[in-house]
């Protein structure tokens, strides 16, 4: 076998001693952050979301929250210095010595060329869920959801509706409509993901990595995880 051959094979191999880099992509509300959820459950690996980090950072009112909070309310994508840099942070924790997902990064091209620096001085070769939703049912998604502001947990009137209308079910917080999630909003964002994020997917296939696309688009969250973690057990 071809010294090439064996060494895909082996950034492929699903070892639990072998640290993990699972990148999901896909337009806003294609269930990223719900699948982000339930597979760092399974797998034992924290979750990298930029989003909730840059929220985290509004919400503070700190020097970071207030440089981005225009931006993210406008729906356009904030620095790639800052994101990256936010990541970066994120990457050097212990927690993520065994693995992590990423969770709506990258978003640009440069974004990516900074994790392949990242990942290649790590030796971790990550794998790309490409979550493929139709553009009518990502606006239905949008248009509906809710999320508590406690805990972060998203809700949806049809697919995943509170069990008291208006509550979360964990903690009883008043859900609320993110402000990016608001109509004229939600269009500037899936504007911004086909200008500068859905092209990442050739880059992707340039660069060689694993890129594995799955219909998200009617399964159950639970359901499109075991496909997810199916994928990520196959060599």
């Amino acid at each position: 076998m071809a010294t090439s051959e064996i060494n895909r094979r082996s950034a492929r191999d699903p070892s639990p001693n072998r640290p993990r880099a699972l990148i999901l992509f896909g337009a806003p509300g294609s269930g990223k952050g719900t699948q982000a959820r339930l597979l760092s459950e399974a797998l034992g690996i924290p979750t990298i979301s930029t989003g909730d980090m840059l929220r985290e950072h509004i919400q503070a009112g700190d020097a970071i929250g207030k440089g981005v909070s225009g931006t993210m309310g406008e729906g356009h994508l904030v620095s790639d210095e800052l994101v990256s840099g936010l990541v970066t942070e994120r990457l050097a924790q212990g927690d993520c010595e065994r693995g992590f997902i990423l969770d709506g990064y990258p978003r640009t091209r440069k974004q990516a060329e900074t994790l392949d620096r990242m990942l290649g001085e790590r030796g971790v070769e990550p794998v790309v869920i490409h979550l493929v939703v139709d553009y009518n049912i990502v606006i239905a998604r949008l248009s509906r959801r809710s999320q508590c502001p406690l805990c972060g947990t998203l809700y949806n009137a049809t697919s995943k509706p509170p069990r008291a209308a208006g509550v979360c079910d964990l903690d009883g917080s008043k859900l609320a409509v993110r402000d990016d999630d608001q109509a004229a909003i939600v269009r500037e964002r899936l504007d911004a993901y086909q200008r500068q994020t859905k092209p990442l997917l050739e880059y992707f296939r340039q660069t060689g990595r694993r890129l594995e696309e799955v219909d998200a688009s009617y399964q159950t969250p639970a359901v499109l995880s075991g496909e997810i973690r199916g994928i990520l057990e196959r060599p």
